[in-house]
């Protein structure tokens, strides 16, 4: 049941009633109104929640971002949630950067060219997920059940009102300059954009069959589209997981990902990444992370659905289903591969007498840990 008043208040030790309060944010946060006796000195916040982001809204969608303006320590990535409605376009652009994309809901139809002029068109689901390199224009467009994804790029300080847009390029770009470049007249510009377009309504398109277009140089030869709710998962005692990076989606040579299901009491393992900072998008189900970042500092952290949680490089960390009902997250990297360090296989493979020297425990009890990784409990 949740606590209608929560208080700053463990056992005995209490504290008087105070003003100026959001309870049901308290609610939400319990582990930062009354911290585990386990946290200590000072950590850097490492959550923040898309419902705390401002929202724009177009005719036919709209979008919200998680940057580092809104979480200073999330350097490496940045997230977009993204809503569109059946029929409605992300318009054609480019990014400095990578885009990675995971599919929550509806489906929608992606396109990109590269810089040969080899193409790509293909349909995405709920459970798949597209990588455009930077520099690649794409475009997406809802189909007929709308389309909510999210977008996640590699660098903390991109927004995505800073894309390279076709109809800002052009609005731009003096039109007798676009009339030499295409061979137009200037009778067919006279309905140019004045300005980006950015989300706007369109109809939904033909079946895929339909509307590809044939490149004369053909398509692009590593696939921008997986399907990763398909993969096979990783099963352990509380839940599964799958891992999505460029060993099984060549493309994605940037950014690396795992999707993670943690049944009711389970709990994802003690552990560290060896290689970058995680950064963290939480589907649905609520839980809490406790992350220690040495000299004796440690704090914890709640989450629900929509929450972004970042973990810096090697911090250790683990994250508990609070609820009862499964807790799915991404695991977001800027690698080309998913690479982490679970303490208990770190101790089974370590001399067991050092293990039990070093915190004060029967050797008989370390002699018992499995020596393979069990990324969920």
């Amino acid at each position: 049941m949740v606590n209608s008043d929560p208080q700053p208040r463990r056992g005995d030790e209490g504290s008087a009633p105070f003003a100026g309060r959001n309870v049901e944010v308290e609610r939400q946060n319990p582990d930062l109104l009354v911290p585990p006796t386990t946290d200590s000195r000072l950590v850097p916040n490492l959550k923040f929640s898309f419902s705390q982001a401002h929202t724009r809204v177009e005719r036919g969608g709209w979008t919200r971002e998680v940057t580092v303006r809104d979480l200073p320590i999330a350097t490496t990535m940045s997230g977009v949630q993204f809503g569109l409605e059946p029929g409605a376009y992300r318009e054609i652009h480019w990014h400095q950067q990578s885009e990675w994309a995971y599919m929550l809901g509806g489906s929608c139809r992606i396109s990109a060219v590269d810089h040969e002029g080899r193409n790509f068109i293909e349909d995405v689901n709920a459970g798949d997920l597209w990588f455009f390199p930077q520099g690649v224009p794409h475009n997406i467009q809802a189909l007929d059940d709308g389309a909510q994804f999210l977008l996640v790029f590699d660098d903390g300080a991109f927004s995505e009102n800073n894309t390279f847009l076709l109809s800002d390029f052009f609005a731009h770009t003096p039109r007798h300059v676009l009339a030499k470049n295409f061979g137009w007249t200037m009778e067919q510009m006279e309905n140019l954009p004045e300005r980006e377009k950015y989300i706007f309504q369109g109809d939904v398109p033909p079946p895929l069959q339909r509307g590809r277009v044939i490149s004369p140089t053909g398509d692009i030869p590593r696939s921008f589209k997986h399907r990763m709710t398909a993969q096979t998962p990783q099963r352990f005692r509380g839940g599964t997981v799958r891992i999505t990076d460029s060993t099984n989606f060549a493309a994605s040579a940037t950014t690396a990902a795992a999707l993670v299901e943690v049944e009711p009491g389970g709990m994802r393992e003690l552990h560290w990444h060896p290689t970058t900072d995680e950064w963290q998008y939480y589907i649905s189900g609520t839980g809490r992370m406790g992350v220690f970042a040495a000299q004796a500092s440690a704090r914890t952290f709640d989450f629900q659905a929509g929450d972004v949680g970042y973990v810096p490089f090697a911090y250790g960390h683990y994250i508990e289903n609070t609820g009862d009902e499964p807790l799915v997250f991404l695991e977001m990297f800027k690698h080309s591969r998913f690479e982490d360090i679970s303490v208990m296989q770190w101790m089974a493979n370590t001399p067991h007498e050092i293990i039990a020297d070093t915190i004060n425990v029967e050797k008989s009890i370390v002699d018992e840990l499995p020596a393979t990784k069990q990324t969920v409990i």
